[in-house]
């Protein structure tokens, strides 16, 4: 297991606490919530971030959002927390798992609707939880059945983070590396530093460094020339969101490595829950792309290094297709293309 916690969940208090990643790898600091408009705030800011990590935390807003009620009446509880749900699902727009598991916490409100107040929060909080304690044990089993794809050796690369702090807190990417790590199958991982926020080079570096895994950090315009002398075996990322087709929704400039890769005949490997994978999406042009603040292009601390008035697009993600992706684990195996027939069956396989 990873010692690295981003999320934590108080019963007896009903706080739900952050690592605010934005402070990392300078500073450790544990922001407390109590309320969902908080929470989705700090998806919005990046407090929290990572796809599975940001459905874990809205699960647990909406748990925040049934203790903020006073009342006895249960059909206004519901509406309480559907308010609340409404405002977390503003809060980022492509990955999928933040729908996912809102969706999860409106289908046990829709259950114990008829029942007493105390026993929509107590049901609703069983939920956030099982969500919680499931995306772990996914994680865990996602990295040893992606270890088996990593050679003897290995030079990995990866991309943004997808890491511990990206999860409940263990990682899909990461979680990955952790267990070749385990196994000694690592010989080092490339971190591309991955503009224009920097998440590999201010988290995944810092994760791989406090738990001893060994690793350089390169910029993200290298990975060309890294690959063309032949010093990366294997890329591994996470996503945001997979279409039915195999199309992966990214970190910006996910889509370059894979390319890059292709041509350098790199396996190009994505490991993702069932949870982000997004059935109801075709392709990857349906996923929709978040456009983040210019100011995260323009300058850093209150530094800017460009023009006044310079023109802007900020896009969050892009899309990796299909053709370019050599694998997706997931916590149930793996699937390979044509991905419209074996994502279905990696969902049918737990029926």
């Amino acid at each position: 297991m990873s010692e690295i916690h981003p999320i934590a969940w108080n019963s007896g208090s009903r706080i739900l606490t952050l690592l605010d990643q934005t402070l990392l790898p300078s500073r450790e600091k544990y922001i407390d919530h109590t309320d969902p408009e908080t929470v989705a705030e700090a998806i919005s800011t990046l407090v929290v971030r990572g796809a599975p990590a940001i459905g874990c935390a809205a699960a647990f807003g909406l748990v925040l959002a049934s203790y903020q009620y006073s009342g006895t009446d249960g059909k206004a509880l519901a509406g309480w927390v559907a308010d609340a749900a409404d405002l977390l699902a503003d809060s980022r727009p492509t990955a999928v798992n933040l729908a996912w598991a809102l969706k999860r916490m409106l289908e046990v409100l829709e259950k114990t609707g008829g029942q007493d107040v105390g026993r929509i929060q107590n049901s609703l909080e069983a939920e956030a939880i099982a969500i919680f304690n499931e995306d772990l044990a996914s994680c865990r089993k996602m990295g040893n059945i992606g270890a088996g794809l990593v050679p003897e050796n290995a030079r990995i690369m990866t991309y943004c983070n997808a890491g511990a702090l990206a999860t409940a807190g263990y990682g899909t990417a990461l979680g990955v590396i952790r267990s070749a790590h385990r196994m000694g199958k690592v010989r080092t991982v490339w971190v591309c530093e991955t503009r224009p926020v920097l998440q590999g080079a201010r988290l995944t570096y810092w994760e791989l460094m406090k738990e001893g895994i060994g690793c350089t950090l390169v910029t993200d315009n290298i990975v060309g020339s890294l690959m063309s002398a032949g010093d990366v075996d294997l890329v591994v990322v996470g996503a945001d969101r997979i279409a039915a087709n195999g199309d992966v929704a990214n970190k910006i400039g996910t889509y370059t490595v894979a390319v890059l890769a292709e041509r350098h005949n790199v396996p190009f490997v994505v490991a993702a829950p069932l949870s982000t994978i997004d059935l109801s999406k075709a392709t990857g042009e349906s996923i929709p792309i978040e456009e983040r603040p210019p100011e995260e292009i323009s300058g850093y601390g209150g530094v800017s290094w460009v023009p006044n008035g310079a023109r802007i697009y900020n896009p969050a993600f892009d899309v990796t297709p299909a053709d370019l992706v050599h694998a997706i684990v997931s916590e149930r195996g793996i699937a390979q293309a044509p991905y419209s027939s074996s994502l279905n069956a990696l969902f049918a396989s737990g029926d």
